[in-house]
């Protein structure tokens, strides 16, 4: 992708990513998500306990599941979940083309992780969570809330989900 992150049309480019998040007594959640750079919409989630290939892989079943005529080129970091086999498989199924950053280089994946960044100051760092359940429905609600309610500049001052029916409109 080279850090081309613009994109003519939705499902063109798909950005991947991981996350950690602590909550009780330091124990660990991991967010897996995808985002479309055409609309920033946060196009399928998950959370797990552990930062597995299951973890990506359901995120990533999600998203196909959802769009199932999507031919995106899908980037992500060279994470042990995404350079694996299956998860080449999964890819050549969908019939998506796999992009990966460089070796020690976070900004190859910028909008992803600009979103993290964005999760973490408006949600995660203003409260304390104390157990899994807690947390895990705060994210569910924050990703409702960024994809359907938060406005962005970018996108002619609409919501992500906003955004995309305007475009889809357009199209019809």
């Amino acid at each position: 992708m080279n850090r081309d992150f613009t994109a003519e049309k939705l499902n063109e480019k798909w950005l991947a990513d991981v996350t950690e998040l602590k909550y009780g007594n330091n124990e660990k959640m991991y967010l897996s998500a995808i985002l479309d750079l055409k609309d920033n919409s946060i196009v399928s989630f998950a959370i797990g306990r552990r930062n597995n290939k299951r973890l990506v892989f359901d995120t990533f079943d999600l998203a196909v599941a959802r769009y199932p005529d999507a031919r995106p080129i899908f980037h992500s970091d060279r994470g042990f979940q995404y350079s694996s086999k299956e998860f080449k498989v999964r890819l050549d199924k969908a019939g998506m083309t796999q992009s990966m950053s460089r070796v020690g280089r976070c900004l190859d994946n910028g909008p992803m992780e600009a979103f993290w960044g964005t999760l973490k100051s408006e949600m995660y760092y203003l409260n304390e969570y104390h157990d899994y359940e807690s947390l895990a429905k705060a994210i569910e609600q924050y990703i409702h809330f960024y994809n359907y309610e938060r406005r962005q500049k970018r996108l002619s001052k609409l919501a992500p989900m906003s955004y995309r029916r305007q475009l889809l409109e357009n199209i019809a």
